[in-house]
């Protein structure tokens, strides 16, 4: 959106998102080291914390927490955890079936659900899906290490940082392509301003055309923020009170910041805002920006029984909107360049990105799971293996919609003074389809071999009774 003052010196320009305010100029550094190990100085994996919290309305806001409390839960960890969980390994085996009966038995003698099964023994990628079809046994692996939670509440290897995957994200993504169904479920989160909203904002805007000055910053601030009102979260494919759906939405909520400048990442990553030119925009312009699977990610054996997830597995896409006068959006055919350069870098440097900022490093795990769970249930592994998943498919035997759902943030607006034009990028989302990777067009053979090996490398033939994870 854009308005324009030609009796001013000094030119202005506004631009506003979804968001709240509340990390001007504060770079986040919540990294975690790249391949490094031992017992490392964890400060350098453990800088500084950020999460979300969601009051009893919905509403989500952002936090940061002190280190020094995780720093804390990290010596405790390396002490309680058993050697051989606290232990870095390559490519850590899981069997889905032995976990289930696992889980099960804790349930029915009512316990507690154990941290090892509830971080899937440290599990810090989903790498590769193996099928034994002599044995049954649907197996997932990748990297793993001990693990701990830190003050934000996310659960993260000791050693690298790497945030772990999740047994109730792997839960709701098993539910999203269940057994004794074909289905193309999309995941997706969008967060949007009403159309009631961006009424009041034209009208808000065509009564301070003309009357701008550059002392008015905070005010035209507050009068958009307040005139916008409270944004709706909406989802599809998973419940919305879920911890995958909190990750969902706060990538999508924190990449927003980034875009507009609110949050600053030390990466080199020029945001939107630094890039665009006001004469760029059109006057009622809505940039919308998009976190899509990269679907050419999968590699598969010639027998079909190993996959493999490949490379870079998260980008950012652009899309442009108009907003008419009475607040309804239509979509664009024109192209915004600045915008396709902020997702083109955004992408390009994902896997920095999200080694600074964990919640990235999460949107990819959740990614990953769920196109192991969409190839399980396209490959038939569940009727090969008579595998019904009678506990993780139902809420009642193991319950995973135990969080706040996200319904709404508030808007954001960052005062940029540069030029005459007020503009305000709106919009955008996470939208994944896991099945599209799994399109033949898309799979990569395994052509090297590598998946193939190592799934000869882990038969389960050998486990011993009530044995769920092994090295």
């Amino acid at each position: 959106m854009m308005i324009s003052n030609s009796h001013i010196s000094l030119r202005t320009r506004l631009l506003s998102a979804l968001m709240t305010v509340v990390f001007a100029g504060l770079p986040l550094t919540e990294a975690y080291s790249g391949d490094g190990g031992g017992d490392n100085d964890n400060d350098q994996n453990f800088n500084q914390v950020a999460g979300i919290e969601i009051d009893a309305a919905g509403v989500l806001r952002v936090r940061e927490f002190s280190p020094e409390l995780t720093r804390q839960r990290i010596a405790a960890a390396r002490q309680q955890l058993p050697p051989d969980l606290a232990r870095r390994s390559p490519l850590r085996k899981i069997s889905l079936q032995r976990l289930e009966q696992a889980v099960a038995a804790k349930v029915e003698a009512g316990e507690k659900v154990p941290e090892d099964m509830l971080a899937l023994a440290g599990l810090t990628g989903v790498e590769y899906v193996f099928f034994y079809p002599e044995e049954g046994e649907i197996v997932l692996a990748g990297p793993a290490e001990g693990f701990v939670q830190d003050a934000s509440g996310r659960v993260r290897g000791i050693d690298t940082g790497r945030p772990v995957v999740l047994l109730e994200d792997l839960v709701v993504a098993l539910r999203a392509f269940p057994p004794h169904e074909k289905s193309n479920a999309v995941i997706s989160v969008s967060i949007d301003p009403t159309e009631e909203g961006l009424q009041r904002m034209q009208q808000f805007l065509a009564s301070v055309r003309g009357r701008v000055r550059p002392s008015d910053a905070a005010r035209l601030a507050a009068g958009l923020k307040g005139t916008m009102g409270m944004q709706n979260v909406s989802f599809k494919g998973v419940s919305t009170s879920t911890h995958f759906a909190q990750v969902l939405v706060e990538a999508d909520y924190r990449m927003k910041l980034v875009g507009i400048g609110l949050e600053k990442l030390p990466v080199g990553l020029l945001s939107y805002v630094d890039r665009v030119h006001p004469r760029q925009v059109a006057a009622n312009a809505m940039e919308r920006w998009y976190f899509v699977p990269n679907y050419d990610c999968v590699r598969v054996s010639e027998d079909e029984n190993a996959m493999q997830l490949l490379g870079k597995g998260v980008k950012l896409i652009a899309a442009g909107e108009r907003v008419g006068k009475g607040g309804e959006r239509e979509a664009t055919r024109g192209v915004n360049k600045a915008s396709q350069a902020f997702c083109q870098d955004f992408t390009n440097k994902f896997e920095e990105i999200s080694r600074t900022v964990v919640v990235y490093a999460q949107l990819r795990n959740l990614i990953d799971v769920s196109i192991a769970a969409a190839y399980i249930q396209k490959q038939d592994f569940y009727g090969q293996a008579g595998w019904e998943m009678p506990v993780f498919g139902s809420e009642q035997a193991f319950a995973v919609e135990t969080r706040t759902a996200p319904v709404q943030v508030e808007t954001a607006v960052n005062a940029i003074w540069r030029g005459n034009t007020l503009m305000t990028p709106l919009g955008g989302g996470i939208k994944l389809q896991p099945r599209v990777a799994l399109n033949s067009s898309r799979i990569q053979p395994d052509s090297e071999g590598r998946a193939a090996q190592a799934y000869k490398s882990q038969r389960t033939d050998s486990l011993k009774p009530g044995q769920w994870w092994w090295d």
